[in-house]
């Protein structure tokens, strides 16, 4: 699928194993949910990290991920102003998320990109 935004917004994280199920329940069926209501914002993606391994300058080698958090999201925003509006405020701090989720979530990074086009 085509970037559409002018920004990238990327939230990362790792989550207790013991956590781990209500965490992707929780996210899939609310925190997307109420991230892609906010107006500003183009299209919400999660990502889970995997194995990788390349070929570059002919060798093939797996990538080292330790430390990379294991869960990523790709928040699509027409302007990065989006993420001090009350309404994305209000959207982070819905549902279960605050209470059942967040606590138990580690190696949080947050990072912010202008799409060159």
């Amino acid at each position: 699928m085509p970037i559409t935004g002018n920004w990238i917004f990327t939230a990362s994280m790792d989550v207790d194993p013991d956590k781990e199920k209500i965490f992707n329940e929780v996210y899939d069926t609310e925190h997307v949910l109420h991230l892609r209501k906010v107006p500003g914002v183009v299209a919400v993606t999660r990502f889970k990290l995997d194995t990788l391994r390349v070929t570059m300058g002919g060798e093939t080698k797996a990538v080292d991920s330790t430390g990379v958090p294991r869960y990523a999201c790709i928040v699509e925003l027409e302007s990065p102003d989006v993420l001090t509006s009350p309404a994305f405020a209000q959207a982070v701090d819905a549902g279960r998320w605050p209470a059942e989720v967040r606590p138990f979530t580690r190696n949080r990074k947050h990072t912010l990109y202008r799409v060159m086009k």
